[in-house]
């Protein structure tokens, strides 16, 4: 199973990656201005990749639950600076969380690799944008807006699996059918993106049937709220050794890669699950 981006290529057939997260947002669910400063996050990234991470998710616009959006130009302003210090820097690829063409557009002529674009392609234009720098895309399921996501999510006949494997088909085909190369296309089922902790487990259960749509599957389980559902710790940062258990078991399950917060320990724990296998 191979994952190729411009500068980039990785055999996923026996080893996962780590997809460290930095949030150049003020708001977002669990470290909301923590590293809102350009240097602070470029710090920040490089620190991830220090402990582990194989590549970088960049966002600077909170998708938590209730979150408004932001201007395109507030977006590429907190984002833009930062992309450019970490180039410099490194020559991981940095994945931006971003659902704009705009915004890609600019991340993508700053350096960026890949688009993770969770609206899954709501902008017509970010196809054959991404196509046209054959940059890398994540396409990830969410119900809804980041504004009214977890107001009473449900799915015909309970069935979130099926909704989010049709889903996830379609916007894979969609992407194919502008010009976006198979071998870079990246599936996410968007874990708390419009979900009950019911409908999380049931995605992760799931996790072979998501493979078999035929793109790495991305899980973003880092810190989320479903997790306190099991350890009533409703500090995001106390929720590790259970995100850990999820990066272990869907690993097993056949995810690829893990969008998280904590390089090192998720690493570990998906080295050591790898090794077992």
């Amino acid at each position: 199973m191979l994952c190729r981006f411009p500068r980039h290529e990785f055999d996923l057939s026996a080893r996962g990656l780590i997809v460290g997260i930095v949030n150049v947002t003020p708001d977002s669910f669990s470290d909301g201005g923590a590293f809102y400063d350009p240097d602070t996050a470029c710090a920040q990234g490089l620190r991830l990749l220090d402990k582990g991470a194989d590549l970088l998710d960049l966002g600077a616009e909170s998708t938590r639950p209730a979150s408004l959006p932001v201007s395109p130009e507030e977006e590429m302003e907190r984002l833009l600076p930062v992309i450019r210090m970490l180039r410099a820097s490194t020559d991981a690829p940095l994945s931006i969380d971003t659902s704009k063409a705009v915004v890609a557009a600019a991340a993508l002529g700053a350096g960026a690799d890949i688009i993770n674009d969770v609206s899954a392609l709501r902008d017509p234009l970010m196809a054959e944008l991404v196509a046209s720098h054959q940059a890398g895309l994540i396409l990830m399921h969410m119900q809804g807006t980041p504004a009214t996501m977890q107001d009473h999510p449900c799915y015909p006949n309970d069935d979130v699996l099926g909704a989010v494997s049709k889903f996830l088909l379609e916007r894979r085909e969609a992407a194919i059918g502008s010009g976006v190369a198979p071998s870079s296309i990246i599936l996410d089922p968007g874990l708390g993106f419009g979900k009950t902790v019911s409908h999380n487990l049931a995605l992760l259960r799931g996790i072979p049937t998501l493979v078999a749509l035929g793109s790495p599957i991305m899980i973003g389980h880092s810190r989320k709220s479903f997790l306190a559902s099991f350890n009533g710790q409703h500090d995001p940062g106390e929720r590790l050794a259970a995100g850990l258990a999820v990066t272990a078991l869907a690993r097993t399950a056949g995810a690829r890669l893990f969008r998280v917060h904590e390089a090192a320990p998720h690493r570990d724990a998906l080295r050591l699950t790898e090794a077992i296998l």
